[in-house]
């Protein structure tokens, strides 16, 4: 991956942040679930206005789809994802941690990841074979290798759960909570992936992945991580769930949240 390239996909991201940081404020609040839903969506649109202009500018070649709900496989070739606001639901209430989100995939596979936070002016950026950064210091992944002491999490992708997924879900957190040290339950997702990979937290785990979530799995990875399903089966774009784990703690996770022994 060039690094005019990354350059330009951080500069674009870095500008989309400034643009919601006019909108974020916190003492917003909705008086309710429609006014709610449609700042959501001025929110949305407001970081796509600026990112698709600059991204197609970059790489006109490349395919778009900003929907951050999306899942399953998609056509080959290269892909802008975009999560416009990681966590939009956090800055429509006035909270601080919400980001935008963008990874490039090649032929199902994420290349380049940018993950800005524009509150705490922190910046994630990883490329495939390059390794993972914040603010251009290298990311390092924890080091723990026992889930007592283990600060871990998980948080819900997609709005309007089934009742089986949310269940499965609770279940998972009760057996975690019984193993680790610390549980959260929080979105945005990315920023979870993003403290994985800055060993700030020691694992993550998904039951509903969906493509968005690419951007996070690359920074996991280029940082060290372990990143497989449920089933230690290598993930994929489309896979249905995922662990994304400090490699002392993989082995362990996966015994909890399968209910193994």
């Amino acid at each position: 991956m060039s690094p005019e390239l990354l350059a330009a996909t951080v500069a674009a991201v870095r500008h989309a942040g400034a643009r919601m940081m006019t909108r974020y404020s916190t003492e917003s609040r909705q008086p309710g679930l429609p006014e709610l839903l449609a700042h959501l969506r001025a929110n949305d649109a407001a970081v796509v206005e600026v990112l698709r202009p600059a991204l197609t500018e970059a790489l006109p070649s490349a395919g778009w789809l900003d929907d951050e709900h999306g899942s399953g496989p998609m056509d080959g070739g290269r892909w802008w994802l975009i999560d416009p606001v990681g966590g939009n639901v956090n800055a429509a209430h006035g909270m601080p941690d919400w980001n935008i989100g963008v990874s490039l995939v090649q032929d199902g596979r994420p290349v380049l990841a940018v993950v800005y936070f524009p509150v705490l002016d922190e910046m994630f950026t990883a490329t495939a074979g390059g390794g993972a950064f914040r603010d251009g210091e290298p990311l390092r992944i924890s080091a723990k290798t026992a889930l007592n002491g283990a600060l871990v999490g998980t948080g819900q992708a997609q709005p309007g759960q089934a009742p089986e997924l949310a269940e499965r879900m609770a279940a998972s957190v009760v057996a975690m909570s019984k193993a680790a040290l610390q549980v959260r339950i929080s979105v945005p997702v990315s920023h979870q992936l993003a403290q994985v990979a800055a060993g700030r937290m020691d694992l993550h785990w998904q039951f509903d992945n969906v493509r968005a979530h690419a951007a996070g799995v690359l920074l996991v990875q280029e940082a060290g991580g372990v990143v497989t399903t449920l089933d230690g089966t290598p993930w994929e774009l489309a896979s249905r769930s995922y662990l994304a784990s400090a490699p002392g703690l993989h082995a362990a996770a996966l015994d909890v949240l399968t209910g193994r022994p």
